[in-house]
């Protein structure tokens, strides 16, 4: 399945993607706030391109991002610990640094999780993000998500340090940021 944003698509990872995917994984910011440790080279970001992303056997459902002209890999977005018997899963996300100050992560936020309602019958997603990563509260609040609330030294970051975390949800009831140009393809 694709989602077609206009000037994006979203899509299943690809191998195509793999030398993006090594940039932005490897990027310090990405590094810090959501770390893929595992990818250190192509022959590893070509590995994570290729893991199940289709949510079969409690794999994440995993979305590429990707410029409609250029089809380069401008973020990444997932849906992971789906609890069916309370219709509620975890959202999560990176933007590739050539990609940020475009409103690019609220909007392939929006988008997965307006499938994720649509598709999953979820009725809550959660995002969690440490409290120092501001970006990542704007793109949160941007995409619909209410603060909840901080826990205290919920998470570890890239360079070692605890942080305290946000809490933001968004339930299938919530007022959705408009995605007029968004089609399932």
């Amino acid at each position: 399945m694709t989602i077609d944003l206009s000037r994006m698509l979203l899509r299943r990872p690809a191998d195509e993607d793999a030398a993006d995917a090594l940039l932005m994984c490897t990027d310090p910011e990405v590094a810090r706030w959501n770390a893929v440790p595992d990818v250190v080279d192509l022959e590893s970001a070509l590995a994570w391109c290729r893991r199940p992303a289709d949510g079969a056997e409690g794999a994440p459902h995993t979305w590429h991002a990707v410029d409609a002209d250029t089809g380069r890999l401008i973020a990444q977005c997932s849906v992971f610990g789906v609890e069916e018997e309370h219709s509620l899963a975890g959202v999560g996300y990176r933007v590739a640094p050539w990609a940020r100050s475009r409103h690019v992560g609220r909007t392939v936020l929006g988008a997965v999780s307006a499938w994720a309602f649509a598709e999953l019958g979820l009725v809550r997603l959660e995002l969690h993000h440490c409290v120092a990563n501001e970006a990542s509260c704007r793109v949160a609040t941007g995409a619909g998500y209410l603060l909840e609330g901080t826990p205290r030294s919920q998470f570890v970051d890239g360079d070692g340090v605890r942080q305290d975390c946000h809490i933001h949800g968004r339930l299938v009831s919530d007022p959705s940021p408009v995605l007029a140009h968004a089609r399932m393809l």
